[in-house]
């Protein structure tokens, strides 16, 4: 077993995203999945890193074909548990840097939600990008998360108190990007590094989103809202999250993409 199966097994992602601080980021990425199907007839989806099936499950419900790609078996057998036969999902077991199972061009969206935390070469990011533009259709969209670095010193190193133990690991470069291998399970990026990828691509960026701007650094706070409070966080959120002096305090954004015809 590696470090990300023995991390899966363990973690319930699931309930991360059920939180009320986990719904900003769930509803932020549903909200341009939506925007960026929007005028496509019938469109087909691929969730390449579906994990336990939280997007994927959402998008059947609504009558769209989709197709689901996952590494860990363990997020399957929960992915499966879920269905009755009844929603338009193939689940399929697969690396994102590996989609030869799936023919070019054949999806009007494809979702990179998890693998790009977990890539920790340049190379094999550019591989699982690579794989999901091959996928797309021409005109179509590729929506790829990463995780923040700024995001990650300010909350893990100095507010958890990790300051010292990151240092004396080496897991900080003197220019205070984070240095993260396989047993750290995830990989932290910049904007200019983003930017860096999608430029060997014929792809046009539509927009680059914070998806939960700065809701985790209120986790309690978030949590703790009532309806309407959370309500009025989602609006500003929602407002504010495409502004670019804002990405790099975000923990998680979105990167989407459109295929050029």
């Amino acid at each position: 077993m590696n470090y990300l199966e023995a991390y899966y097994n363990a973690y319930d992602e699931e309930g991360r995203l059920l939180s009320r601080h986990g719904q900003v980021e769930y509803l932020t990425t549903m909200r341009y999945i939506h925007e960026c199907m929007a005028g496509i007839q019938n469109p087909s989806v691929l969730e390449v890193g579906a994990g336990t099936g939280r997007y994927s499950i959402a998008l059947a419900r609504e009558g769209i074909k989709v197709t689901a790609v996952e590494l860990i078996r363990h997020n399957i057998e929960l992915f499966e548990a879920k269905m009755d036969g009844s929603l338009p999902v193939t689940v399929i077991m697969g690396n994102a840097m590996d989609l030869s199972m799936l023919e070019d061009s054949s999806y009007d969206l494809t979702l990179l939600l998890g693998p790009m935390y977990h890539l920790y070469t340049r190379e094999d990011k550019l591989k699982a990008l690579a794989e999901a533009v091959r996928v797309t259709k021409p005109g179509g969209y590729i929506l790829a998360a990463y995780c923040m670095n700024e995001a990650t010193i300010v909350q893990y190193a100095f507010w958890g108190e990790h300051l010292k133990d990151v240092t004396e690991r080496g897991m900080l470069r003197e220019d205070w990007h984070c240095i993260s291998r396989p047993e750290d399970l995830f990989e932290m990026v910049r904007t200019e590094e983003i930017a860096a990828l999608d430029a060997e691509f014929p792809v046009d960026r539509i927009k680059l989103v914070g998806t939960d701007g700065m809701t985790n650094y209120n986790r309690k706070l978030i949590d703790d809202m009532d309806d309407e409070t959370f309500a009025r966080w989602m609006d500003f959120h929602l407002r504010t999250c495409e502004r670019q002096d804002m990405i790099g305090v975000s923990n998680h954004t979105l990167d989407i993409l459109q295929k050029r015809r």
